[in-house]
């Protein structure tokens, strides 16, 4: 049986690790976190993505996970309400819509639940080098010994160690957009039930909504700037405090929390672009290969369809006795025009949502099967 070392144990490695396990693959995952990370934003499964979890058999429980939103209330300055909705929100659309918005860890776990029977996991370890030859990737860890396997996927995100590993520095492929997000937990010590508030002075805002039955906020910061990505979260957590001090209304009290939240992440919003997602045995998968960004909202589907495409292409090639190379050729070609279509969706209105034709268009612009 081939084996499939796959970096990472987000949406994408843990559904990719899923396919490949049914397509005839032992797939192990190698993920840095000790644990299943807590916290993060809302994500949404829209479109083809929908059809991939249904045919894992997620959809009742997604659907059971799945944010309540009754609506959105845009602020000013000093919180006064200047516009609201009670069809859609920020954070996923209409709310009439099929699509599904649910907080990343909730999905994560159902995905991890999902893919744990005959899927091997490595927690709290990272590759460090690779180096393949006609036998396999034969493949170094921070703290496990080498082992060598078939074929090696990385789906670590934005700053992936494998990219770095197999095809050079992040800096030849990532293309910044002109912001920064954090993205953090607390209290819902502005009792919102079931109703987002967005607020925004000059080129600083931020979301706030409520989940877990409206005991807690996800509360998203956001800020232009081209500075680099500050990987110190505790350096990043300063520079953010700094970046929103000057914004009015609650924003005391969600600096205050902000300084105690033990979840708090924060990052540049970028986008990946590669001429080729693979090279001789490594591929890449979600956003390690092709990140939309935030802005987009489509990243999750994205991971969710890349998974599924590569997976299905892998295990074409292995019933029909031929090789990797060939399914790693097949994988882009149908999910190239997918991709560039949904990381459009982060540009196309600078400062705002794209158009729901747009979205539309993108979200449904790939078939499963071919």
């Amino acid at each position: 049986m081939q084996t499939v070392l796959v970096s990472g144990g987000g949406i994408a490695g843990l559904t990719l690790a899923h396919w490949l396990r049914r397509n005839g693959f032992a797939p192990t995952v190698v993920e840095l976190a000790a644990a299943p990370r807590r916290g993060g934003q809302a994500v949404d499964i829209r479109g083809v993505a929908l059809d991939v979890v249904d045919r894992m058999g997620l959809t009742g429980p997604i659907r059971a996970a799945r944010t309540r939103m009754r609506g959105m209330s845009v602020l000013d300055a000093d919180g006064n309400e200047v516009h609201r909705s009670t069809e859609a929100t920020y954070s996923s659309g209409r709310l009439d819509s099929d699509d599904v918005e649910l907080l990343r860890e909730d999905l994560v776990a159902l995905l991890h639940e999902h893919a744990s029977e005959g899927v091997e996991f490595v927690s709290g370890d990272s590759i460090t080098g690779l180096r393949e030859d006609e036998h396999g990737v034969h493949v170094t860890f921070a703290h496990g010994a080498p082992r060598t396997f078939d074929l090696v996927v990385g789906a670590d995100g934005l700053h992936s160690g494998v990219r770095r590993l197999a095809f050079g520095p992040e800096e030849r492929f990532l293309r910044h957009l002109g912001s920064h997000v954090a993205i953090f937990g607390a209290d819902n010590f502005l009792g919102l039930e079931d109703w987002q508030v967005w607020q925004r002075d000059g080129h600083a805002g931020y979301g706030i909504y409520p989940v877990r039955g409206n005991r807690e906020l996800r509360i998203t910061f956001g800020y232009g700037s081209d500075e680099p990505a500050v990987r110190d979260m505790a350096v990043a957590r300063r520079q953010v405090a700094e970046r929103m001090g000057a914004l009015r209304w609650e924003t005391p009290r969600l600096l205050a929390a902000l300084e105690r939240a033990p979840d708090f992440y924060a990052d540049v919003m970028a986008q990946v672009h590669l001429d080729r997602w693979s090279v001789g045995r490594t591929a890449l998968v979600g956003d390690a290969g092709y990140c939309a960004s935030l802005l987009s909202g489509q990243g999750t589907s994205l991971a969710l369809v890349g998974a599924h495409v590569l997976a299905d292409e892998l295990g074409r090639e292995r019933a029909a006795g031929g090789d990797h190379r060939a399914a790693f050729t097949r994988y882009e070609e149908r999910m190239r025009p997918f991709v560039a279509l949904n990381q459009a969706l982060a540009t196309e209105n600078p400062g705002g949502p794209p158009a729901e034709e747009s979205v539309e268009r993108a979200k449904h612009a790939i078939a499963l099967d071919r």
